[in-house]
C-alpha cells in the first residue's frame, strides 16, 4: 500500500484561525477552506515540511509549532493513502500573502460554520483546541463516505464526523 506523507497546519491569532481558501482551479478541494499544508518532500521531516508549507502558502511568521495529531487517510480505488501530520502554531503577524494554492483567510472560530470548509476541519479544530499545551498527539483514521465526503474517526471521541 502506497502512503503519502502530508502536513496540515492550523495557525491561530487570538480567536481566529488561518485557513486557505483553495483556488477554484485546484485539484484538491477547489473553492473550499482547509488548513495550510501539503506534501512532505523526499528527505524532509514532517516539522520541516510544516514550516515550509506555512512560509510558501501564507508567509506568516509563527511560534510554538506543535504536532497535535496523526491521521491515516485510507486509500481509495483511485487515490493512494496519506499519513497526515496535524500541526498548530501561533501566528506572530496577521499579514498574509496569496499563493497559487489559494488565499489565506483569517476566520473567527465562532464563524467557522459559515465557510465551506473541508468536512474534517471543524472536527480537527475542535480536538486540537480542547488539548492542553503538553497533550500527546491524537491518532485518527479518515475515509471517504457518500458523495466523496471526508469521514474522520478519532478513537475515544464521541462526536466524530459523520
Amino acid at each position: 500500500m502506497l502512503v503519502i506523507p502530508r502536513v496540515l497546519c492550523f495557525l491561530f491569532s487570538g480567536e481566529d484561525v488561518l485557513l486557505l481558501h483553495h483556488a477554484p482551479d485546484r485539484k484538491d478541494w477547489p473553492g473550499r477552506y482547509n488548513g495550510i499544508g501539503g506534501h512532505v518532500e523526499l528527505g524532509e521531516d514532517a516539522r520541516s515540511a510544516a514550516l515550509r508549507e506555512i512560509a510558501e502558502e501564507a508567509g506568516v511568521p509563527i511560534a510554538d509549532l506543535r504536532l497535535r495529531g496523526v491521521i491515516h487517510v485510507v486509500p481509495s480505488e483511485t487515490e493512494p493513502g496519506v499519513i497526515l501530520f496535524v500541526f498548530t502554531a501561533q501566528a506572530l503577524a496577521r499579514d498574509v500573502r496569496a499563493s497559487e494554492e489559494g488565499t489565506p483567510v483569517w476566520v473567527p472560530l465562532r464563524a467557522l460554520s459559515t465557510v465551506d470548509a473541508v468536512e474534517d476541519v471543524p472536527v480537527i479544530l475542535e480536538r486540537v483546541l480542547a488539548m492542553g499545551p503538553d497533550a500527546p498527539p491524537f491518532f485518527g483514521v479518515s475515509t471517504r463516505g457518500e458523495e466523496g465526503r471526508v469521514c474522520l474517526s478519532i478513537p475515544g471521541d464521541s462526536g466524530n464526523n459523520p
